[in-house]
């Protein structure tokens, strides 16, 4: 119902005293009965472009509109009494109300019922979001459907607040729905964790298969290998989660590229909705710095391993034990020592192991009495992906130097080390690989191929023709080029050359 009767400029509502907002004429002509908006002239118009950009009265109207809940008046006139209500609309003003639908965008249909629809479904609301990307296409028309002629993003954040409230009234005892992260953020993190943990599977998957008694040959170094790859990736994912979590949320105020919101309110259309106990952005926010922490603490692994879980046995290598030297290719950090560790503890009759990452060797005892074995120490190392050797100057301490028996190896034969070159070789996985497969040639007492300078030293019993041949075919057989780089050179069984 409208009334019309001369007075004064005003601003204010007549009826609940409200400050009201400018509202254009062509809101009132689209809005009202048709009855009521054909006795208004044409006036100044607010057109939202397809861009989502619109030109809101930056000066008086002649209308006014009342948001105020519970006030009757939705329009009233500045220079005289003039006044419309909610039933001289076509559409429901849902700001004034206060149950019920209560529409909230006229443009693309969202309402408080809808949105606490989204909230029970799925534990937040994309309102906010649904409505940023439609204003850039199909484009929003407020000026000619939102009753207050001005962008609902405002109304709409308001809203989410409203139907939080609502819904937690209904339910009190209601778990607070934590919502997850975006897709990208929540990649990001799992990403992080993922390649965090290759990185640094090169020293835990050998200690993990060396615990179920599987073979790690060759694993560990083929793994140090794509290290690199894997830290680069993981602060690749890293940044990306920081970037998801932390990049600035845009906000708008009147004269931004949104259809205009009231300066006073300066409505932040992308407002954070805070639960009762923490807010979304803070719980990303705790979660991420949690999965840092696990990705540095991955990354960080080969460097504490061997503190937390110890290169050295229970019990120390003293003076009276039988002990012996032995020199390992293929250790890469203090991880490898720790498996290397690991793997030696494991042989029956091993008293007590030291093993040094810097020195690249182990230190072997027995008790006093007892064998050395050895050759079950070299299968184990080969076993855990290493390559274990007894360096030919270094001599065996036992109880019965004289006596063969003292170690599990033939410490009396006399051999010949013969030297070739092998081309083709990657990492040290290849040199572990390819020393196996040379310790099977008949003939061969001993084999150490060395990555590092490219070179396999095979020994063979003086006695006999070294095998180069055979050894040769092997060498080209695993996919690698070889040839003898050094003539034949007789040991003494101290392993002296002659």
């Amino acid at each position: 119902m409208s009334t019309d009767t001369s007075t004064a400029t005003r601003t204010e509502c007549p009826v609940c005293r409200t400050k009201g907002k400018r509202v254009a004429v062509v809101t009132l002509r689209s809005l009202l009965k048709p009855e009521l908006a054909t006795t208004l002239q044409a006036g100044e118009s607010c057109e939202c472009s397809p861009a989502g950009e619109c030109r809101t009265p930056t000066e008086d109207t002649g209308w006014r509109f009342c948001d105020s809940a519970g006030c009757e008046v939705v329009y009233f006139s500045e220079t005289t009494e003039q006044q419309f209500t909610e039933p001289d609309l076509t559409v429901d003003v849902g700001v004034k109300q206060t149950d019920g639908p209560r529409p909230l965008c006229y443009c693309f249909g969202h309402s408080v019922a809808s949105i606490k629809d989204e909230l029970r479904a799925k534990g937040r609301s994309e309102a906010l979001e649904d409505i940023r990307v439609k204003m850039k296409d199909p484009g929003c028309h407020c000026a000619t459907a939102n009753p207050s002629g001005a962008c609902c993003l405002g109304s709409v954040s308001r809203g989410i607040e409203t139907a939080h409230a609502e819904l937690n009234a209904e339910n009190p005892d209601a778990p607070v729905p934590v919502v997850p992260p975006n897709r990208g953020e929540r990649i990001a993190k799992i990403g992080t964790l993922v390649s965090a943990i290759m990185a640094s599977s090169c020293c835990w998957l050998p200690l993990l298969l060396l615990a179920v008694g599987v073979s790690g040959a060759g694993i560990a170094a083929t793994l140090e290998t794509y290290r690199p790859a894997f830290m680069a990736v993981t602060f690749g994912f890293l940044a990306a989660a920081f970037y998801f979590t932390y990049r600035p949320r845009k906000s708008v105020a009147a004269g931004d590229n949104c259809c205009a919101v009231e300066q006073a309110a300066a409505d932040d259309c992308y407002e954070r909705i805070r639960t009762r106990r923490f807010s979304m952005i803070a719980m990303n926010k705790v979660m991420l710095w949690g999965v840092t922490v696990l990705a540095v603490a991955f990354l960080l692994f080969p460097s504490y391993v061997g503190t937390l879980l110890g290169t050295t046995s229970d019990t120390s290598v003293t003076e009276n034990m039988n002990r012996v030297v032995i020199h390992i290719e293929g250790m890469t950090c203090e991880g490898c020592a720790t498996t290397v560790a690991q793997a030696i503890r494991r042989v029956p009759g091993v008293a007590a192991v030291e093993v040094s990452y810097e020195k690249s060797e182990a230190i072997v005892g027995v008790e006093p009495g007892n064998d050395i074995p050895v050759s079950k120490v070299l299968a184990a190392l080969r076993d855990a992906g290493y390559d274990g050797n007894v360096p030919t100057n270094t001599s065996i301490e036992s109880d019965h130097p004289d006596d063969p028996a003292a170690v599990d190896e033939p410490q009396n034969i006399e051999t010949t080390e013969t030297v070739f070159r092998v081309d083709g070789m990657s990492c040290d996985g290849c040199a572990t690989a390819l020393t196996e497969s040379l310790l099977a040639v008949p003939g061969v007492t001993g084999a150490r191929v060395d990555f590092k300078s490219g070179r396999a030293y095979v020994q063979n019993p003086s006695c006999c023709k070294p095998p180069s041949e055979a050894v040769i075919q092997v060498i080209e057989t695993s996919g690698f080029r070889g040839q003898i780089e050094e003539s034949p050179i007789s040991q003494s069984p101290k392993g002296d050359p002659k």
